[in-house]
């Protein structure tokens, strides 16, 4: 009963995903380029799929119950993905299921990492789609339909704080969480118009503007050029993309709270923003300065230029490249792969661990060491002057424990595979962190599309795996969740 009631879900899940393709199928007539019929078909085939999958199960519908909240998640990450990947298939010739696949859940995770080259010369609409799914995947199709979907009830919140990010999931900033879920979305919504316009002031043209907008609000990272930004080598248009890739680093609930207390003190006293903008900052002078002692360049702008559009698209996992860094000394690119793990805040659209559990994680490491010199003293851990429970602080532990695991894990079967050391590992920590491009034959002027198939499939699992924060991923396969 509980799978036929997750899958009735699962049928509006898909009818809704149809509804999008007409974002891509508008731009298709519009610029008359060759996607119309792939996109026409597929919208169709989803749609007549996501209809009788909803009829067939519609007398099971019933209130969610918390574990049909985490299988719910998990079949629409993995569901539909696949019908994202459908018109990939049909408008580009000789693109095989799994990187399809790999390329439809790369723009669903916001991860940037793709499998095609010649983007230059695909239909626009194809482009769109990549970037459209990009930009609905990046918040959440999840808290999208708790937004305007009220079937889902009170089992919402349960979906919800499975698909937003970070360690304090039962914060709500509002009585009902469709409410507060219809609060991420309006803001999500007005940073992507203020995106859109500022692209276009600063030279794009429109259908430019309005994929760089849905990969930049979205840390995703997905270009129609194969150069990325490179393309327009513009300082202007670069300085565009800095300016929003940071304000999508933090939480979009902060704004909602800096607008309710119409003052932007909740912003900077947050400790968690503070962090994100203090290790921007510093790893940007920090990377400049040693590009510049080491030969890199010997122009201290262009080194402060280069740098600052690196540091802040690899941290907060978006991915764009104005330049292929991988050339760089090895030093920069793996301290920007390293500050990609952890930077953004919970509850924005980026990957990783988060900087609010790297700062428990320092703290808690704090806590030990004063336990030994004084171990009677009470020490609690506490961040922005709020003692955090032991409850909250097990569950990063807990995280961190799976999180070095899956790294390892996934490492070792890549190097198995065949893959060399400094591919394999950096290709696991783009996709587990939604970063994107790695280092080696995964490199910023490579793509994923040389891996073979095992290979990809393995960093697509990488990538759903840390969209949805581990746990909620790997508790699916445990024996304990099965049982009665």
């Amino acid at each position: 009963m509980g799978a036929l009631a997750v899958s009735a879900l699962v049928g509006r899940m898909v009818v809704l995903f149809a509804l999008l393709m007409l974002v891509p199928l508008a731009f298709a007539v519009l610029g008359g380029d060759e996607g119309q019929t792939a996109f026409t078909t597929a919208a169709i085939a989803t749609l007549v799929i996501g209809l009788l999958l909803s009829a067939l199960t519609r007398r099971f519908r019933r209130e969610l119950q918390p574990r049909d909240g985490f299988v719910l998640v998990g079949m629409t990450w993995a569901v539909l993905p696949v019908f994202g990947a459908l018109p990939l298939m049909l408008a580009v010739p000789g693109l095989s299921l799994t990187d399809a696949y790999f390329e439809s859940m790369s723009a669903f995770t916001a991860t940037g990492a793709t499998a095609l080259v010649g983007l230059d010369r695909l239909p626009l609409s194809v482009n769109v789609w990549r970037c459209f799914m990009m930009w609905v995947g990046g918040l959440g199709i999840i808290v999208l339909a708790v937004a305007i979907l009220p079937m889902l009830g009170v089992g919402g919140s349960q979906l919800f704080k499975t698909e937003v990010s970070g360690p304090m999931k039962d914060q709500k900033l509002t009585p009902r969480i469709a409410d507060t879920a219809r609060v991420i979305w309006g803001t999500y919504f007005g940073l992507s118009l203020s995106c859109f316009l500022a692209y276009r002031w600063a030279g794009m043209s429109w259908a430019d503007a309005f994929m760089h907008m849905c990969s930049t609000v979205s840390l995703g990272g997905f270009s129609s050029h194969d150069a990325s930004f490179g393309h327009w080598n513009s300082a202007l248009i670069e300085a565009v993309a800095i300016f929003f890739m940071m304000l999508s680093g933090i939480s979009l609930l902060m704004y909602f709270v800096a607008w309710r207390a119409r003052s932007l003190r909740p912003l900077w006293r947050n400790p968690e923003v503070q962090a994100f903008y203090a290790a921007l900052l510093g790893s940007i002078v920090l990377i400049a300065g040693y590009l510049l002692a080491t030969g890199a360049y010997d122009d201290w702008a262009l080194a402060l230029r280069h740098s600052a559009f690196h540091v802040v698209s690899i941290a907060t996992t978006t991915g764009y490249a104005s330049h292929d860094y991988g050339q760089w000394p090895l030093f920069a690119p793996l301290l920007m792969i390293l500050l990609g793990c952890f930077a953004t805040c919970a509850g924005s659209t980026g990957g990783g661990i988060k900087m609010i559990r790297m700062l428990l994680l320092l703290k808690q490491s704090r806590r030990e060491l004063v336990r030994i010199v004084h171990p009677n003293v009470v020490n609690p851990v506490v961040l922005g002057g709020v003692a955090v429970s032991d409850r909250v602080m097990q569950s990063v532990i807990a995280y961190m424990m799976m999180y070095g695991a899956s790294l390892v894990g996934l490492t070792m079967l890549l190097l198995f595979s065949g893959l060399d050391v400094v591919t394999a590992f950096t290709a696991v920590i783009a996709c587990v962190n939604n970063i994107g491009p790695g280092l080696g034959d995964v490199g910023p002027s490579v793509n994923y599309g040389g891996l073979s198939d095992f290979q990809t499939w393995v960093c697509t699992f990488a990538m759903v795996l840390g969209r949805l924060e581990l746990l909620a991923v790997l508790v699916l396969f445990t024996p304990q969740f099965w049982r009665k």
